[in-house]
């Protein structure tokens, strides 16, 4: 009997999820019983569930015109119970395989499996740590009204400002414990939890580890924590910019890179100065990052968060515990030290936005690149290093040889496809400030 028989008949399952994310980190796949799912053969899903926009609709020219099957075989390391269900659900993350065994190249997870390969054959594995920020707010049925904080335990709405508040978080207890249950029910190996600047915004740390398993935790995190604040008439949103006064959220990573043989931090050199290495990874980021803006914020209110002065990187500027800036070095010890990515969105994809920063510390170590000057100044007073909008983001990324030789070619071109049938359907909606400003005015 395989792992995965053992682990469903131990715990009495009745029925699996099996799950692939798509573009947006959308879990996709089948609700199967248990007796019909087989991790030998897998389960077949059409490829294009992987290219859909967010609202559902499809690119075109960007899978064949047969509309082809592929098949999603289990991975057993990602095998976890579903701790909401009223009967014992499992769920399982899969990969995606043409029938000839070759990975689905559109495939998130092979993306970013593609950039671990790379230091992988140099004998290197990457250590990440992302940090999780997001909103709890009241349920909003109209999508037309603005957004606003939840009742709290006092029976009032949070107002103000209360980073770091220990009482404002305990409004919420009854939602963080179930956030906690769910999470260490699915091995999810959280850490802090903290409140943000915003109303009713909070920050969860998670443990540094493996990329890719670091990816699937976020994948399921998120997932959970929708789950768990509508059993408490809560909204969850991992939009980048829910609400117009207030801080956007952010998907913070913090990088490191450890030498399979000796288990160093390559990112130090034994007397314990920062090495060669980790300056060209900055370097990398410095050069790229612009190019794959649109990995770190994928959709056109991502880039409402990208705003001088609002706790939000705006150029590639690097520093030594400077948060003003993209890229920043915390403090720490030689064995720890470590690059912090603060320019994704909390709404990207966790799959593509790790590949792309590994992606841009690669490129930098493999053409041996030089940083600028660490900044000890305020980013925020130096100007924009990246696109304004959707529209020319997506542009950049299709226009970086160097980064669709990483990534792929095939992905480059259907996620640029994705984004641009996106940001097309977007154009064509008239906005509340359109008519309250130009309906008579004009």
């Amino acid at each position: 009997m395989s792992l995965i028989s053992e682990w469903l008949r131990e715990r009495r399952i009745t029925e699996v999820e099996c799950v692939t994310p798509d573009f947006t980190g959308i879990a996709r796949g089948k609700i199967v019983p248990r007796e019909k799912f087989n991790e030998d053969e897998g389960m077949r899903l059409p490829q294009v569930v992987l290219v859909q926009t967010v609202t559902g609709e499809y690119a075109e020219d960007i899978t064949p015109a047969t509309d082809p099957d592929m098949v999603l075989i289990p991975d057993p390391n990602t095998i976890r119970l579903v701790p909401w269900a009223k009967d014992p659900v499992a769920q399982v993350i899969h990969d995606c395989f043409h029938f000839d065994g070759s990975p689905v190249e559109l495939s998130p997870r092979y993306v970013l499996r593609r950039v671990l390969k790379l230091y992988e054959d140099r004998g290197w594995e990457p250590v990440v740590a992302p940090e999780m920020e997001f909103y709890i707010v009241d349920i909003n049925r109209d999508p037309d009204l603005p957004l606003q904080p939840p009742l709290g335990r006092t029976g009032r709405p949070e107002t103000g400002r209360k980073a770091y508040s220990i009482d404002a978080v305990n409004e919420y207890d009854d939602l963080f414990e179930d956030v906690y249950d769910y999470c260490d029910a699915q091995g999810l190996q959280i850490d802090t939890l903290i409140h943000e600047v915003g109303a009713c915004q909070m920050e969860i740390n998670f443990l540094h580890g493996n990329a890719l398993e670091l990816a699937d935790q976020i994948f399921l995190f998120k997932r959970t924590v929708r789950e768990a604040a509508i059993r408490h008439q809560m909204y969850a949103t991992f939009m980048a910019k829910p609400m117009e006064n207030e801080p956007g959220s952010a998907m913070h990573i913090h990088m490191s890179v450890v030498d399979k043989t000796t288990g160093k931090n390559i990112f130090s050199n034994d007397d314990g100065l920062p090495s060669e290495l980790f300056y060209q990874s900055i370097a990398g980021m410095q050069k790229y990052f612009p190019a794959v803006i649109s990995l770190f914020a994928p959709f056109v209110n991502s880039y409402r968060r990208l705003t001088r002065y609002y706790a939000a990187p705006i150029n590639v500027q690097w520093g030594f515990d400077n948060r003003t800036c993209g890229i920043r070095v915390p403090h720490s010890t030689p064995a720890a030290r470590r690059i912090e990515n603060r320019v994704p969105g909390v709404d990207c994809n966790p799959y593509l936005a790790l590949a792309a920063t590994l992606a841009c510390g690669y490129l930098g170590i493999l053409e041996k690149l030089s940083p600028s000057e660490p900044l000890t100044g305020d980013a925020y007073s130096l100007p924009f290093a990246f696109e304004r909008g959707l529209e020319g983001a997506i542009t950049a990324l299709a226009d970086c040889k160097p980064i669709s030789d990483v990534l792929g070619e095939k992905f480059i071109q259907a996620y640029c496809a994705v984004k641009q049938a996106e940001y097309v359907e977007y154009v064509k909606v008239i906005s509340p400030w359109e008519r309250k400003h130009l309906l008579l005015h004009v």
